[in-house]
Parts: structure tokens; C-alpha cells; sequence
């Protein structure tokens, strides 16, 4: 099947979810309040997460349909967010397509052969949609947890942005400074373009078998985009976004973009196609709006840090970022980054409840 059928396949399949905040917003509408999730909500903060963690490696979670539905819902029960976000990696389809990767504690993922040669971009396996067949069963058993219509949750699927998995195969893993993926950049565009379009096409074929297999929105992670000039993101890292997210323009389903440290960038972020941009605690949502511009919603901002600060701090930042949202095209309710893994569930479930009261 191409990727025009699979694309087509999933408009077809999507859920009557008639009551989603969040699917409201993507659409420009305004819901009674401002829909919530948070990214690395699947896990991390959660002791249910963590005892099913426990004997369980990461890549044995995200391909274990059991284990992924299970871990996916564990925040929905526990602070009735306005959406469930697929459990998973940014390096899963990778891992799917063959690359020698693999997730150590305390470091992140690591690669056993780094790519650094046109000879390399050249060996780099395919994603074959048979691959992913255990994250469209995860993703299967959800649809038939989350339910439909008015109470129904929607669930966001999940993929890293072609720069983002660039970096971590150019590096062999996390960088603080990403130089050797800066210098192929700039010494061997040929190279460069050819491994950011060939993973372009990974994250695209991984993304359309999370739409075909029913999600509701997509998101796509560009964790390491922050660390580029504007004019190096558009030169480098902008057409293969685009080619992502364009590629799911005929899907019927909205499109979140995100990264972190992306406040010169969100302008351009917004150029690569999706519905609503992320936007992390650096910029107020109201100026994000202004770089991002018209018809599209933000998401975000509060400072992951800030929930360790006190409710009556926390609480405070709450309603500035929700009244700060309420000038924008459509606000989506999040963090400017991940759950950190010390922060108290009860205080993410406070602030759920605060904005669903806003």
C-alpha cells in the first residue's frame, strides 16, 4: 500500500470524538476550556509506571501492544488529561527499520555504528510498515480503551523529527554541542540532505501507520532543532520537516509540531505545516503567537521546574499562561517540555483540574 492509500485509509477510520477540547482547538474552534496534556506523560512520575518499568526494558515496552496501551493510559486514569499521547521513542523507528541503537539508562539512546559518510546515509535500511505492526496493535487496543463520542479521549501518536534522529546517528548518541552534525551539515550538504530526506521518509512511513491504525492527531518531536540558527534551520533542517508534515496534509488528522529552545525558530517552524506549534516556557504564548502568526493554535508553556516551586506558585503560572492563551488563534494546555521524572502526579493532577476550571 503507498503512502497516499495509507494516509487515505486512516481519514476514513478516525473516532466520532465529538467532545474534544483538543480537537476543537486544532479545528480554530473555542472549547469551554483549554484542552491539557502533558508531553512524557506516559510514565516517568508515575509509581504504576514504574513498577511495570521495573524488569522491563524501554524498546520491550514500546513493542509489547500490552505494555504500551497499558503505559499510554495510566496518566488518562490518573489526571483525566484531554488526551493520551502514544508511548513510545524517538528513536523507535529506527530501532524498527534495523539501525543498531540502543536506549542505555541514564544516557539515552546510543548507536553502535555512527553515520558520518554518503556511504553511510546510503546503507541506511528502509522502515517497512510490517515493522511497526505492533505499534498499530498498541495502538488498536487504545482506540477501544479511550471510547467515542462526547467522553471519548483522543490519542496523539508520535514520532521524532528528521534533524532530531539525524543528530543522534551523526553523534552516536545525546550532545551537548552537536558539532559533528553542524560540520557535516555545513561541509557536506549532498550528505546531509540525503540522510535528513531518508529519514524524513522513516518518520513519515512510521507516522502514517499510527494514522492508518486510527490515532487522532500527530506530533512531531524536534528535541535538538533549538540549537540551530533560523537561517541553518531553513537551510538544512526545514524542507525535510515540511516534507513530514506535508506528507500527512491529506490524513484528517491535526498536526502538533514541537522543539525545544525554538523561540528564533517558530516562525519557520510554522512554515513546515502543522496546526499547532509547541512552544517551550522561554517565549510568552501570546508573542509566540505573533512570530508564528495567523490560523495556527499554540501549545504550552509552563516551566517543567516551575511544578516543584508550591501550588500557590504553580497555580499562579497556570492561570498567567491559560490568560496569555486566550490571545492567541487556539491554546492547547501543556508544559514548555517534558514530565520530569521527580515531579509529583498530584500536582500535574491539580493542574489539569485548575485549567479545566479556567
Amino acid at each position: 500500500m503507498d503512502g497516499a492509500a495509507v494516509a487515505t485509509t486512516g481519514a476514513r477510520a478516525r473516532r466520532d470524538l465529538t467532545g474534544s477540547a483538543l480537537l476543537a482547538v486544532t479545528r480554530g474552534e473555542q472549547p469551554n476550556h483549554p484542552p491539557v496534556w502533558f508531553m512524557r506523560q506516559a510514565g516517568r512520575s508515575l509509581p504504576e509506571y514504574r513498577a511495570l518499568r521495573k524488569d522491563t526494558a524501554m524498546f520491550e515496552a514500546c513493542f509489547t501492544p500490552e505494555l504500551a496501551c497499558e503505559i499510554t493510559l495510566q496518566p488518562v486514569r490518573r489526571h483525566r488529561v484531554d488526551a493520551a499521547i502514544l508511548f513510545s521513542d524517538i528513536v523507535v523507528p529506527l530501532k524498527a527499520a534495523g539501525v543498531g541503537v540502543e536506549l542505555v539508562a541514564g544516557t539515552g539512546p546510543v548507536v553502535a555504528e555512527p553515520i558520518r559518510t554518503a556511504a553511510d546515509v546510503a546503507a541506511l535500511p528502509e522502515l517497512e510498515p510490517d515493522a511497526v505492526r505492533p505499534i498499530a496493535e498498541a495502538i488498536r487496543l487504545l482506540l477501544a480503551e479511550l471510547g467515542t463520542g462526547p467522553d471519548g479521549t483522543p490519542l496523539i501518536g508520535f514520532a521524532g523529527a528528521p534533524f532530531t534522529l539525524a543528530s543522534y546517528l551523526i553523534e552516536g548518541g545525546p550532545s551537548r554541542n552537536h558539532e559533528r552534525t553542524k560540520a557535516l551539515m555545513h561541509s557536506d550538504p549532498d550528505t546531509w540532505h540525503a540522510l535528513a530526506g531518508r529519514l524524513a521518509g522513516i518518520t513519515l512511513t512510521f507516522l502514517r501507520a499510527q494514522v492508518a491504525a486510527g490515532v487522532d492527531a500527530v506530533q512531531l518531536f524536534d528535541s535538538w532543532s533549538g540549537a540551530l540558527s533560523e537561517r541553518d534551520y531553513r537551510r538544512f533542517v526545514l524542507p525535510h520537516s515540511a516534507a513530514v508534515l506535508g506528507g500527512l496534509a491529506g490524513a484528517g488528522v491535526p498536526r502538533i509540531h514541537f522543539g525545544v529552545g525554538t523561540g528564533e525558530l517558530l516562525g519557520a517552524m510554522a512554515e513546515a505545516g502543522a496546526d499547532v506549534v509547541g512552544v517551550d516556557w522561554r517565549v510568552p504564548l501570546d508573542e509566540a503567537a505573533r512570530r508564528i502568526g495567523p490560523g495556527r493554535a499554540v501549545q504550552g508553556n509552563l516551566d517543567p521546574a516551575v511544578l516543584f516551586a508550591g501550588w500557590d506558585v504553580v497555580e499562579a503560572e497556570v492561570r498567567r499562561i491559560v490568560a496569555e492563551g486566550r490571545d492567541t488563534h487556539g491554546h492547547v494546555f501543556n508544559l514548555g517540555h517534558g514530565v520530569l521524572p521527580d515531579t509529583d502526579p498530584d500536582v500535574l493532577t491539580r493542574v489539569v483540574e485548575l485549567v479545566h476550571s479556567l
